[in-house]
C-alpha cells in the first residue's frame, strides 16, 4: 500500500507507470472512439443526412479516423497518425458545437475531451506497452546487431 502512495520515484518505475497510464488511456478513448465511429463507418459518405454541410469525402475520413484511429489506439499502432486523425476530427467536432451555441457541459465537453485526449498521445506517444513501441525496439535492436556485426570483421 505504500508503494502505491509514496511509490519510488527512479526513471525505470516512472517509465512503467506512465507506460500503464498511456495503455489503460489509449483502450478506454480507443473503445469510445470506436463505439462513436462504427455507425458513422457503416455509412461513411453520408452519416450526416442528405442535408449535412459537409462534403462526404470528408464525413468519411472522419468516420475512417474515429473508427480506424479507435482500433489504432488500441493496439499502440501508427499512434501519431491515429492522434492527429483523431485531433483534427474533434477541432471540427468541437467548433461545430460552438458555432451552434452549444454550451460546454451536453455540448462540446466530449469532444473537446476527446480532443486533449489525442493531442496527449501525439505528443507523449504511445508508451512502452504498445506496438509502436515493440516495433521501433525490433528495428533498434536490429540496427545494433548490424552494427556489432560489421564491426567484428
Amino acid at each position: 500500500m505504500k508503494a502505491l502512495f509514496f511509490p519510488k520515484l527512479d526513471q525505470s518505475t516512472l517509465d512503467k507507470r506512465i507506460s500503464i497510464a498511456l495503455l489503460a488511456l489509449r483502450v478506454i478513448v480507443g473503445v469510445a472512439f470506436i463505439a462513436h465511429g462504427a455507425g458513422k463507418i457503416a455509412a461513411p459518405f453520408s452519416w450526416m443526412g442528405p442535408d449535412a454541410p459537409v462534403p462526404g469525402i470528408l464525413q468519411a475520413l472522419a468516420a475512417l479516423a474515429e473508427f480506424g484511429g479507435g482500433i489504432a489506439l488500441i493496439v499502440g499502432l501508427l499512434t501519431p497518425l491515429a492522434s492527429l486523425g483523431l485531433a483534427s476530427t474533434m477541432v471540427v467536432a468541437v467548433n461545430f458545437h460552438l458555432s451552434k451555441g452549444d454550451a460546454f457541459v451536453g455540448g462540446y465537453e466530449l469532444a473537446a475531451v476527446y480532443l486533449f485526449a489525442s493531442i496527449a498521445f501525439l505528443l507523449a506517444g504511445p508508451g512502452r506497452y504498445s506496438l509502436d513501441f515493440a516495433l521501433a525496439t525490433v528495428r533498434t535492436r536490429g540496427i545494433i546487431v548490424r552494427d556489432e556485426v560489421d564491426r567484428s570483421v
